[in-house]
């Protein structure tokens, strides 16, 4: 008689032992008002045209110059270090797997951080190194001891904005550990995924100095294309080359780079200012209800387009959310987040609801 197939026992223990990361889509459903993936709630100013310039039954450029030149040209760098994405995921993903050998090398994160950083090295065999965030003056920022730390590491992961904890790091405090990294052949990579919320924190100007440093973009959060995943790394040239021999040979679908360059055009870049300009005062006017609101102990406002709370009771929080058509994210598992709540920040409509909410759920909670 044959044994029953069992894929299991095929797989690798690695895979075998994940927890497997849990995105907010997978976690709760698209219905509601969704400020749970800190996702930009305008639409792209773009106007798709169908069919689309480009013929849909030919291979794609697997890095369209047009789309890359574009990007060097909004983000001040040159197209050479550039390499285009399937989200900064693929970011990850693709720069574990060059530098980090199986069951040899380590990488290094600052939790609370995202949790894409461990996932990628546990798939690839790797060891995972923490340096927890230092909450100080209301305020997080990395343990001094991430120097020794990331000496016997592969690759160091930061975030700034930090998500979750809205957090920026200080471009100089960057360039320390970067410099201090090139000596032990380790790579830095800070994760700018909410960097047009806090422009001036940026660390790409210190790309041209700083061989070992790599720069993750995405268009998914500011530029409103979460559906069309793309995403960037910018690095040395030499290190672009390396990711390039193991990408996917077609990463880029035909009708996301088209997408892209029209939410990349001129005029649609002077709408999204107006966009993030909106934002902002929508999180000016939900942080002062927050600020007065009892069941909240403390918030992180942070410099993206969220907010980080603790509540008294930050799950059920959540559940009555839900329960109201209202999608927030528990970071309650995340290490010194017991209880706190993510709120994305949203058009005024959802921002009204979620102030309503907020004071009924008080009056609720006492």
């Amino acid at each position: 008689m044959m044994a029953a197939f069992d894929p299991q026992r095929m797989a690798r223990p690695e895979v075998l032992a994940l927890k497997p990361y849990a995105s907010a889509r997978a976690l709760a459903d698209a219905s509601g008002i969704l400020l749970n993936a800190n996702e930009n709630p305008f639409a792209p100013a773009i106007e798709p045209t169908i069919p689309f310039d480009s013929p849909l039954n030919r291979y794609p450029d697997p890095q369209p110059a047009a789309l890359k030149n574009r990007l060097a040209e909004i983000y001040g760098t040159e197209p050479e270090r550039l390499l285009i994405t399937r989200g900064s995921d693929e970011g990850i993903d693709l720069l574990t797997r060059v530098f980090c050998r199986p069951n040899q090398d380590r990488v290094l994160i600052c939790p609370p951080c995202f949790g894409m950083y461990a996932l990628s090295a546990q798939v690839q065999g790797a060891s995972v190194v923490q340096s927890g965030l230092i909450e100080r003056d209301g305020d997080f920022e990395l343990d001094p001891d991430i120097d020794r730390l990331a000496q016997d590491c592969r690759l160091t992961f930061l975030c700034s904005p930090n998500n979750p904890t809205g957090n920026v790091l200080r471009p100089e405090r960057i360039e320390r550990l970067a410099r201090a990294q090139l000596m032990h052949n380790g790579l830095v990579i800070v994760d700018e995924a909410y960097i047009e919320f806090a422009p001036e924190s940026s660390a790409l100007p210190l790309l041209a100095q700083l061989p070992n440093l790599v720069i993750l973009r995405t268009l998914s959060k500011a530029f409103a294309l979460a559906g069309c995943r793309i995403g960037m790394v910018i690095a040395d040239p030499q290190i672009i080359e390396l990711l390039r021999r193991i990408i996917a040979p077609y990463p880029l679908p035909t009708p996301t780079v088209e997408l892209a360059l029209q939410a990349l055009s001129d005029d649609a870049l002077k709408i999204q200012q107006r966009q993030l300009a909106e934002l902002a005062d929508e999180k000016t006017r939900l942080l002062k209800v927050l600020r007065g609101h009892p069941s909240v102990i403390q918030i992180w406002p942070g410099a993206a387009n969220f907010v980080l709370i603790r509540a008294t009771d930050g799950p059920r929080m959540i559940r009555d959310a839900a329960a109201a058509g209202i999608r927030l994210r528990d970071q309650s598992t995340q290490p010194g987040l017991e209880n706190c709540v993510r709120i994305t920040i949203g058009h005024r409509a959802e921002t009204d609801a979620l102030i309503e909410f907020l004071n009924q759920w008080n009056a609720a909670a006492n």
